[in-house]
């Protein structure tokens, strides 16, 4: 595999699609991870209950996935470019609505706009990937791709919660706005038609496709274990600055620092971590990575009041895990379906993740209680231990996907 590896170099359009969905990434993972970082200042603008805030997090994962599953009959018949487009300016609307709420019901109707034009864009994202990159490049796309993640908080948290501290938490969203806007005009202009699927003869209604897809064994069991990984990851991230800061005496200037050091750290690992799922087993570093992750948030989640550079080394080994989990499972999932179903499926396991998140952003709501604005969370340590529950379940559901891909990879030299 390394030889292979070695030898597929990308070319210099793979090159300038790669960074265009990087950018996207990162304007619509910034767009969600944004919600965190002004989860205490919107909590005390609006008078939010955690339970109030939570459902504000999951409403957008809730339409997101609704979203997914509506469209995901129709992901196959069009091309990807051009579905991309318009999921990406509808998006951009909704987040421009978000600057401009006074109410939290408002706020609400803000975020299942943006959710429903937001949640598919990762899903078209992948399928792209999967009809241009071999197998042996996706571990190294998919690394790219996430340094929107870490980018987001290097660069986007850090100068949004400043503007959010100089003018309002509305200002942003329209940052994000206008960083979009210009993403999806190179779009328009540097990418080509991706229109290969199209030409596999699928004779299926939107429906039955749909139908189709979610008929299929092998499918589900990458459905199951996406899920799994929503599930666990959107727990405990919405209450990350309100727990710092009631609970652990972080400062709100101290905050920007704190989101931007794991997101250096990020940046830094992403790459690496791509480079080594491309060249050993994507599952072998998935497990380790998430027996590191569960060791490292039990240990945050009952953590006191220490000094920040604590909270900062355990921030960044928290984003370590997730991050190292991330690269190798997406790259076994996208390899799962067929071309004619990879609309159908990304579309699909997208929503599942968005609506398993959203699931856990409001069970995490109403496990977490707060007294009063300014008093420490209460049970967040009781996140820990669900997590742990739920990542070793993950374990077992990513073994079960590389299991059938290691499966066809030998049916398929036979």
């Amino acid at each position: 595999m390394s030889q292979l590896t070695k030898s597929v170099k990308f070319s210099s359009y793979q090159i300038t699609v790669i960074i265009l969905l990087a950018l996207t990434q990162f304007t619509v993972v910034l767009d969600f991870m944004v919600m965190s970082p002004l989860g205490d200042i919107l909590m005390k603008s609006m008078d939010m209950s955690t339970t109030q805030f939570g459902f504000a997090v999951s409403s957008y994962a809730f339409s997101a996935g609704l979203s997914g599953l509506l469209t995901a009959g129709f992901a196959d018949r069009f091309d990807r470019k051009k579905l991309l487009q318009f999921f990406y300016i509808g998006f951009i609307l909704g987040t421009f609505f978000c600057s401009i709420c006074t109410t939290y019901p408002m706020l609400i109707a803000a975020r299942i706009v943006t959710g429903i034009f937001g949640g598919v864009i990762g899903s078209i994202s992948m399928a792209i990937v999967a009809d241009l990159f071999l197998l042996e490049q996706r571990g190294r796309v998919m690394g790219f791709m996430q340094m929107g993640f870490g980018a987001s908080q290097v660069l986007g948290i850090p100068i949004s919660l400043y503007l959010a501290n100089i003018w309002s938490w509305k200002t942003p969203f329209l940052m994000i706005v206008g960083l979009a806007l210009v993403i999806w005009l190179i779009i328009l202009i540097k990418i080509k038609p991706i229109t290969k699927h199209l030409e596999v003869k699928n004779d299926k209604n939107a429906f039955r496709h749909l139908l189709h897809t979610v008929a299929q064994k092998d499918y589900r069991i990458g459905f199951m274990a996406t899920a799994m990984l929503s599930l666990g990851g959107f727990m405990m991230m919405p209450w990350g600055s309100a727990f710092a800061i009631n609970n652990l005496h972080v400062t709100p200037e101290q905050l920007p620092l704190l989101f931007m050091v794991a997101g250096v750290a990020t940046l830094i690992i992403m790459p690496v971590i791509g480079k080594l799922s491309d060249k050993i087993d994507k599952l072998k570093l998935f497990a380790i990575a998430s027996l590191w992750l569960i060791v490292v948030v039990l240990i945050y989640t009952n953590l006191t009041p220490v000094h920040i550079s604590v909270i900062m080394a355990l921030n960044v080994l928290m984003m370590m895990g997730i991050m190292s989990r991330m690269v190798p499972s997406m790259a076994l999932v996208t390899a799962l379906p067929k071309m004619q179903d990879r609309g159908a499926f990304m579309s699909i396991n997208s929503s599942l993740q968005q609506i398993a998140g959203g699931i856990a952003a409001a069970i995490g709501g109403m496990i977490v209680v707060q007294k009063d604005k300014n008093s420490p969370l209460e049970n967040y340590n009781t996140l820990g231990v669900v997590i742990t529950i739920l990542t070793l379940i993950a374990i077992y559901m990513v073994h079960r996907v590389s299991k059938l891909i290691k499966a066809r990879m030998h049916k398929d030299v036979l």
